[in-house]
């Protein structure tokens, strides 16, 4: 127990960074990790990705929270946009969490693949959609919040890496989408963490020091260390070359997604 806790707050400092610094769910890392991690541990299959995720927005909560105060004190978060998104947020993350328990691991895993490559498509092309429109209205946001959030909670993700390019597709400045982008991952992680905890409630195939469908030492491991390197990573977004760093996390994304992908078959 003692390696495996030592594995999550290792994961822990690498999301932490992570989320300051590109602006994208920590999941994309947590997730896959989990999964190898509780295959060790003997979890039952029919339940390991669910507890993936279910762990992964759990963990979401406590990065989000450090580095969106990091950005916010950069001036970095529009609040205007969070506050039109919210609602859309809440209610598309929690369908999707109850919507993603009603699906098998292995449909969850091959979504999951299908994610990581769009991402690591979009950052080894630096693909940027073109700001050509402006942020929609109450109603617009709120239909794009429930999108973001679903997409969110089928990956156990912040939503960063759906909502930041759809920001700057409607002309927020790069550096501000991140921002915001890490203030709306906190109600996406709530919001799925509530799904996954009520879904996964009583399960006979849950592992002890469970609640629900989020794994408890993962999350206390996770969480303790990406509360400390989460602000860093939104200080290295204003100095490092993201872009290139960006390339680097893509191939990894490329090497992860296809050893996932192998263990479908």
């Amino acid at each position: 127990m003692l390696s495996m806790f030592l594995i999550y707050g290792c994961v822990g400092a690498f999301v932490g960074v992570l989320a300051g610094l590109l602006g994208v769910g920590g999941g994309l890392v947590i997730v896959p990790i989990l999964v190898f991690a509780f295959t060790m541990q003997g979890v039952s299959s029919e339940i390991i990705m669910h507890l993936a995720l279910g762990t992964s927005l759990a963990s979401i909560i406590f990065t989000s929270v450090s580095s969106f105060m990091a950005h916010h004190k950069r001036g970095a978060v529009q609040w205007s946009i969070v506050r039109r998104i919210v609602v859309g947020i809440l209610t598309g993350t929690f369908l999707g969490s109850c919507f993603a328990s009603w699906l098998s691991t292995d449909i969850l895993k091959a979504f999951f693949v299908v994610f990581l490559y769009f991402v690591a498509y979009q950052f080894l092309t630096n693909r940027k959609p073109k700001p050509t429109r402006e942020l929609p209205g109450i109603a617009g946001m709120f239909g794009v919040g429930n999108i973001i959030g679903f997409i969110s909670s089928l990956v156990g993700i912040g939503g960063g890496a759906v909502s930041v390019p759809y920001m700057v597709w409607c002309n927020v400045p790069v550096h501000r989408a991140i921002g915001t982008s890490a203030a709306i991952g906190l109600p996406i992680a709530i919001s799925g963490t509530i799904g996954f905890l009520y879904n996964g409630w009583g399960n006979d195939l849950l592992p002890d020091h469970s609640l629900g469908f989020v794994y408890l030492p993962a999350l206390a491991g996770i969480a303790a260390v990406s509360i400390l390197t989460a602000p860093l990573g939104a200080k290295l977004a204003h100095s490092l070359p993201v872009t290139g760093l960006k390339k680097i996390f893509a191939v990894l994304l490329i090497v992860v997604g296809t050893k996932m992908l192998f263990s479908i078959f």
